[in-house]
Formats: C-alpha cells, structure tokens, sequence
C-alpha cells in the first residue's frame, strides 16, 4: 500500500514512511492510493475479538511491517486497555453507546495513540532515527499522546494546548507528566491558534527536517486507521445483537478525524446507513453539511471544549474525495478557503452524512435525561453526539453513539446538569496535588519553533 498527497505533491511513501513524514510536504495529507473493498470479508471478521480484528484490518494498510511485528504492536497498545473488548458497546434507552473511554487517559484518542507509541518506537528503533513530535490539543489529545510517549527513547513531545481553555482535569493530566522528554506548552489564545502553529513549523521544510519533527495529531494517517477499527467492532457487535443489516453512527465533531474514520470504513464496505456528524455551537461542520458552505466563524467557549474548532484538519481528506480524487481542484479550493475563510463545493455532499448541532441546552438536557432514566452517564461531548442522534433514528438501523471521554473529565458540567457531584474516576482523582508544569507562550510559531530547536540542542 504507498500513500499520496491531498494536493498532489512528491513521490508516494509507504506506511512507515508516511506515519514518519505527518503531513505532507505540500502541505496536504495523506491517503492510501486506494482504499480495500472487504466486503467479502465482512462474515469471517464479525466474530473477531478487537485485537484481532484490528490487526486484520491493519494489514491492508500496513503491508510494510512483517505480520508477527504488527500483531506484536496491536497486543501491546491494547493490553493498556481496562477492559479486553477494549471499545464495548453498551444498550442505552434507544441508542448503542460505543464507550471509546476505558484507555490510559480517559479518551478515544488512547485507541490511536497507544497504538501510534508502539508503532513509533518500533520504525525509529528500525531506522536508527529520532523524532520531536509537535502536536495542538484542544483537550484530550494532548493527555492521550503524553501517555503514548512519555519516557521513550529517541522521541520528545512538545504538546500545545490553548490556555485557559480546556478542562481543569484535562490540564492537570497533561502538565502533571514531569518526565524529561516531554513539555507543555499553553498558548495565548485558540485550538485553531494552536493547530496554525504545527502547520507553520511542518511548512517551514528547513526547520521541520533539520529538527525532524513528527505528527500526532490527527493530520497522521496512522491516527484515522487505528479509529477505522472500532466501526468495524461496534457494527458487527450490534448487527449480532440486533439482527441489522446497516447501523447509523452518531459522532461528536470537532476535527473531523473521528467521522472521517468512520468514512473510511463506509468506503471499505462497512453497512454504514449515515454518519451523522454533531457539533456544539462551534458548528462550521454541521452548517456545511447543511448547506454546502465551509465558513470560519468565531470559536465560543462550550462545555465540550475538545469540540471549540472552527478550520478541521481532516477534513481537507474528505473533500479530496468530493473532488474525485482530483489533487488540483483540492488545491485550488484550499487555496481559496485560505485566503477568503470561505469555501463552497460545487455538486451534492455525499448521501451518507446528516448533521445537527447540539448546544449547551441540549447538552445538559441530554446528561440530566441520560442520568435520570437509564443511570448511564455521558460527558458533554458524548451527550452533542446523542442529543443529535435523536434527531436522526431509524427503527432499521439501530444508532451508535460514540462517547468519546469519560465524563469523570467534565465535573462541572455533570454537576451543573445533574446538581449532584457524580464524576469521579480514581485515575483522575489521584491527580489533585500533583506537581505540574507547563510555559505559557504566546500564539506566535517563532516562539515555538526557538523552544524545540533549543531543546533539540540541549539533547546533543
């Protein structure tokens, strides 16, 4: 399997290469050259436990890496897991919930980026190289990819986060990591401001090789292939208990790097009847869903902070699709969207998404609904995603609603829609009183950019 740019750019690469590389040297992102048909392969599949389940779906992607060595990494980054289905699926009233949460942090990123750990600390042990990941979180990334690294060998982390503005427990699990390779930086201003900043230091090619930088963030293809798998799981494990020949997924949206996996798997041949994609107030993904119009807009502070995006990173994949594959028409259009902050694609959006928004409202009345009928309790973003998907049920396509955190991450939101003081959990619990660190810098790549060349330096 080699892999391409979005815009067209360079040589295709091959698996380890492309995860090495991040992001493109155009600037694009990556994508396979092709994406498998398995719908043959659907009824062998659908009795798999996860981790071999995922090791088969890997290997389409990852032909690359000797077999023995990628199930080796597969058994390792789910053995982190509290639960061995590692992503169960859980009947709540009307909906499925896929609880994406039981991993190191607390977040459906662990399920990438336990896997992207692993896979790093395998191809640079291969290579004989090093890597300085710079990655923007807007909350649970961050944590997640501190968890997946921290205190390797050959690899330091520089995690941005936007001060001010992600969850007290979310800050706590990222700056109470003191080990010596990694550093948390919180910008003066937006996840957007955050994310421009990666994009410049990987744009700048000098700095980029001359520091050897890596991707975490979703922009890496590894990231969006290790999330493919749990569509696969959850599908197959609710089609048995239901007897469904499609399901629906409903996702909370803020990057588009989680439904954009759910894409992928659609087209591989997963009975995916909709994806239905929600955001909060910050609903540039849903208006364009709505309306065939991609416009910036002003990010508002929510309870659902990781989801408080404007510009998606992934989603420049998923038009390379509308486009028809078509690398100079993507380029145009991101070259337009850049300039004017605006873009409309001509031609339908594709039949497999709707789309709703779920504003704060919505989202404590869903917790409170959620927690007073069934006891089941939903962080704010899993409660965007099933406030949306009750907009969207189909009695022949039973609805899985992705909950991407566990909701012991939002205490006071839980409080604030239940009045009771209900999320706890004793992994974040243990956190109060920890010692934390952490450089408050401003949104400027420059000075990021002079904070890892420095720190490069030091390390020789």
């Amino acid at each position: 399997m080699r892999y391409i740019s979005t815009r067209g750019g360079g040589e295709p690469l091959n698996f380890m290469d492309t995860i090495l590389t991040g992001l493109a040297r155009d600037g694009g992102l990556f994508l396979p050259e092709s994406i498998p048909d398995v719908r043959p392969r659907l009824a062998a599949w659908s009795t798999l436990g996860y981790c071999d389940l995922a090791f088969e779906i890997m290997r389409l992607f990852a032909d690359d890496i000797p077999e023995s060595a990628l199930r080796a990494l597969v058994a390792k980054s789910y053995s982190a897991f509290r639960t061995p289905e590692v992503t169960p699926v859980v009947p709540v009233g009307s909906v499925h919930v896929l609880e994406l949460f039981h991993g190191p942090t607390l977040a459906f990123k662990d399920v990438a980026l336990q896997f992207l750990g692993n896979l790093f600390e395998y191809v640079l042990a291969e290579t004989g190289g090093e890597m300085n990941i710079v990655a923007a979180t807007s909350g649970d990334t961050g944590s997640a990819a501190i968890a997946g690294v921290r205190g390797r060998e050959r690899i330091r982390i520089f995690v941005m986060h936007p001060h001010g503005r992600v969850s007290p427990v979310q800050e706590r699990q990222m700056t109470s990591v003191l080990d010596a390779n990694v550093r948390n930086l919180a910008v003066e201003g937006t996840f957007d401001d955050c994310q421009n900043i990666v994009k410049a230091l990987f744009g700048d090619l000098a700095f980029r090789d001359a520091c050897k930088l890596g991707a975490v963030n979703s922009i890496n293809w590894a990231r969006v292939l290790a999330q493919v798998v749990y569509y696969f799981y959850a599908a197959f494990r609710v089609q048995t208990a239901t007897g469904a020949k499609r399901v629906r997924f409903a996702v909370p949206t803020g990057n588009f790097g989680d439904i954009f996996a759910g894409y992928v798997a659609y087209r591989m041949g997963l009975p995916i009847d909709k994806l239905v994609l929600a955001t909060n107030e910050n609903d540039i993904l849903a208006r364009y869903f709505n309306t065939g119009v991609y416009s910036i807009g002003q990010v508002t502070a929510t309870l659902s902070p990781s989801m408080d995006i404007q510009v998606a990173s992934n989603f420049e994949r998923y038009l390379y699709y509308l486009a028809g594959e078509d690398a100079a028409k993507l380029k145009q259009w991101m070259t337009g969207f850049k300039a004017s902050g605006s873009l409309t694609t001509p031609g339908a959006r594709h039949a497999c998404f709707a789309s709703g928004r779920g504003d704060t409202e919505a989202t404590l009345a869903t917790i409170r609904e959620y927690w007073t009928r069934y006891r089941y309790l939903l962080d704010p973003h899993s409660a965007v995603g099933v406030a949306v998907a009750s907009q969207h049920l189909d009695a022949s396509a039973p609805m899985i609603c992705l909950a991407t955190a566990h909701p012991a991450k939002f205490g006071d939101a839980i409080l604030r829609a239940t009045g009771e003081d209900l999320a706890h959990h004793p992994i974040l619990d243990a956190l109060r009183g920890l010692p934390t660190r952490m450089d408050i810098v401003p949104a400027d790549a420059a000075t990021v950019a002079d904070i890892v060349r420095k720190a490069v330096a030091a390390s020789k």
